[in-house]
């Protein structure tokens, strides 16, 4: 369980979304009323006219979804999120809630054999009585995987002074908070890579056209990325017709040029070539598979848990 990284698990989504974008692209053409198209619309049908919507860029019947996502990530990563605006977002707030910093005391008292007490004054002495322990880089990683985001390189190389920096955060915080500083402005003291929680929603038309190409993408920052690869293969579990076809940029804009859209796991199979010159970010297409698989490799506490096809 690898707590020092993000997560996003889809948590609600409208079902039968491929039955009922293909309906309603069928309905831009046809005199008949949507139930009796939705009807008469078989899912190998509605598999084929989604194959047409990703081919064609017609995107509009793609808006008649709604899939809901629970992600845990740094406060870094979570600006990034918010910047797309086809989207919904609640977040946790950092001026009434400090969850995910208690947590972190709480193990940090498992470590040092200190009684758990709500106090403020109580957690500054357990913070203390952490660092003057000089614990290892694991046992530390344990405790400030509680309320922090931590990069892989960091993990890799057992940076601790990172993650002491991260330590001396929290107590600026609570020593702060203590003296009677509001969490709100307490909360300038915190480093970015603290963690909060957001309810995500995005209709099926923004992820496949807008967030999961750019946040998939090798150029993508690494936790974002991370997040978007588990959205991913989240939608690919309960919309597959939908989501088979998404994927970095590269692939949506392979999709819009050929006879008929190649899937995710044909680029990376080899068994789909990439019809393009080069992709936005100029990968010359021999590169485009290894430069998706890169990005997936990326993604993850032990990628294979991504891993298209599984």
């Amino acid at each position: 369980m690898c707590r020092h990284l993000p997560s996003a698990r889809l948590v609600a989504y409208l079902h039968d979304s491929p039955r009922i974008i293909a309906s309603a692209s069928k309905l831009t053409l046809s005199p008949k009323d949507f139930t009796s198209i939705s009807e008469g619309m078989s899912g190998e049908r509605a598999e084929e006219w989604v194959r047409e919507l990703v081919k064609r860029g017609h995107g509009s019947p793609l808006e008649h979804s709604l899939f809901v996502f629970e992600v845990v990530c740094s406060r870094a990563c979570s600006h990034q999120l918010v910047r797309h605006r086809h989207a919904s977002f609640s977040q946790l707030s950092q001026r009434y809630s400090d969850k995910y910093l208690r947590g972190m005391i709480k193990k940090a008292c498992e470590l040092t054999g200190i009684p758990y007490a709500e106090d403020y004054g109580a957690f500054l002495r357990v913070l203390g009585s952490l660092s003057a322990s000089s614990p290892g880089f694991h046992d530390l990683l344990d405790v400030v995987a509680e309320a922090f985001i931590v990069p892989p390189r960091v993990v890799e190389a057992e940076d601790k002074g990172f993650l002491e920096a991260l330590l001396r955060g929290v107590e600026s915080y609570y020593r702060a908070v203590a003296s009677g500083i509001s969490f709100e402005d307490a909360r300038y003291l915190l480093p970015q890579a603290v963690k909060t929680r957001l309810l995500v929603s995005m209709n099926a038309r923004e992820l496949l056209e807008v967030f999961i190409p750019l946040r998939t993408c090798s150029r993508a920052q690494w936790e974002v990325r991370n997040v978007a690869w588990q959205m991913l293969m989240e939608l690919r579990r309960v919309a597959p017709e939908l989501f088979k076809y998404a994927g970095p940029r590269c692939v949506l804009q392979d999709a819009r040029v050929r006879a008929a859209p190649c899937t995710l796991d044909e680029y990376l199979s080899g068994s789909c070539t990439p019809t393009v010159e080069r992709c936005p970010e100029l990968v010359p297409r021999d590169r485009i598979a290894e430069c998706i698989r890169n990005a997936l490799r990326g993604a993850g506490c032990g990628h294979g848990d991504l891993e298209p096809g599984s």
